[in-house]
């Protein structure tokens, strides 16, 4: 399944964010792949907004993991491997059973530890080009 989408400014983001969600409707861990300072954060601040989640939403860099509730009380799990070594230290860390959990789960610099992902995992790849962000989704 493919899937594409452009956003010329942050204001679009929402729009992108419902599209990607709405296309993988029975899909729960997704995968950001892009440079530093693409706007990865900023972009899984707005799938969380879409799923519910009302508290304030920071970067995990530090933590690794930062967890999240919705309105109806369902954990979002937003991850950063970026301090990662390797898949045997997010093992370790437990981050095993939560990308398995059935939760949504969004993962900033997965590259960093793919043996951990689950099959069915959703890779998207953000590039941008000027001020407008593409977004895409290949053979998920």
């Amino acid at each position: 399944m493919n899937f594409q989408a452009r956003a010329e400014d942050e204001q679009q983001l929402p729009a992108v964010a419902e599209a990607l969600l709405r296309e993988f409707p029975d899909r729960r861990v997704f995968t950001f792949k892009a440079e530093m300072g693409t706007g990865k954060t900023t972009f899984i601040k707005q799938l969380c907004v879409r799923l519910g989640v009302e508290e304030q939403m920071s970067s995990p860099t530090f933590s690794i993991v930062n967890e999240y509730v919705t309105r109806e009380e369902k954990s979002v799990y937003h991850f950063d491997f970026y301090r990662l070594r390797s898949a045997a230290e997010a093992f370790e860390a437990g981050l095993h059973e939560l990308l398995h959990s059935g939760c949504y789960c969004f993962v900033e610099w997965p590259e960093i530890a793919p043996e951990i992902l689950p099959p069915g995992t959703v890779e998207v790849e953000i590039v941008l080009e000027g001020n407008t962000r593409i977004f895409s989704v290949r053979n998920a």
